[in-house]
């Protein structure tokens, strides 16, 4: 049986997707192709070309895909509007830095830098995120100027903690609590 494949019969979409993303995530851009799929899911060619018509339309696919996984990912943030500041903004950075897709989130962020289609993705999910941030700085009572430059530094923080290490940003809690100690401080 392949790995990746779900319930041991033929590969999914979902499953060619999943395999994409380990691959990127694990070794790069630079890796993503129809072979290294293949071997990765234990598949031949005409396993890929049955769902994509080539590497273009899967690259799409795995892009949409990405957008969805980051707006699902995002959508409870509206939900957390009942809780103080502070603990929204926990919540929120434990949500965009946690294990779970911090080597993905860098790697597409690495390709957002060479493809336009990819680079507006990650925009419309990073103004929703900042949106959000922007409202929770703004619910602990700075004003709209000062929110922005504390949203927009927190952003920027995060995106900090993504890329200046090898183990995942939750092994920062310490650092990431400090960071909001000052972001919220008058």
């Amino acid at each position: 049986m392949a790995k990746g494949r779900a319930g041991g019969g033929r590969l999914s979409v979902d499953d060619w997707i999943q395999a994409g993303y380990a691959l990127v995530a694990d070794e790069g851009l630079e890796a993503l192709k129809v072979d290294r799929l293949c071997t990765r899911l234990g598949v031949t060619k005409g396993s890929f070309y049955w769902h994509f018509k080539d590497m273009a339309g899967y690259r799409a696919a795995l892009v949409q895909a990405w957008g969805e996984l980051r707006d699902t990912d995002r959508s409870h943030f509206g939900e957390l509007g009942h809780l103080p500041p502070r603990e929204r903004l926990a919540r929120m950075m434990a949500s965009l830095l946690g294990e779970r897709h911090w080597t993905l989130e860098r790697a597409m962020r690495e390709w957002a830098r060479i493809d336009p289609v990819v680079a507006d993705s990650v925009r419309a999910a990073d103004h929703l995120v900042l949106r959000a941030v922007r409202q929770t700085f703004q619910d602990a009572g700075f004003d709209g100027e000062d929110a922005d430059v504390r949203a927009n530094a927190t952003f920027a923080a995060g995106i900090g903690f993504l890329h200046l290490s090898d183990s995942p940003p939750g092994t920062y809690a310490d650092m990431q609590d400090r960071f909001l100690d000052l972001m919220l401080a008058r």
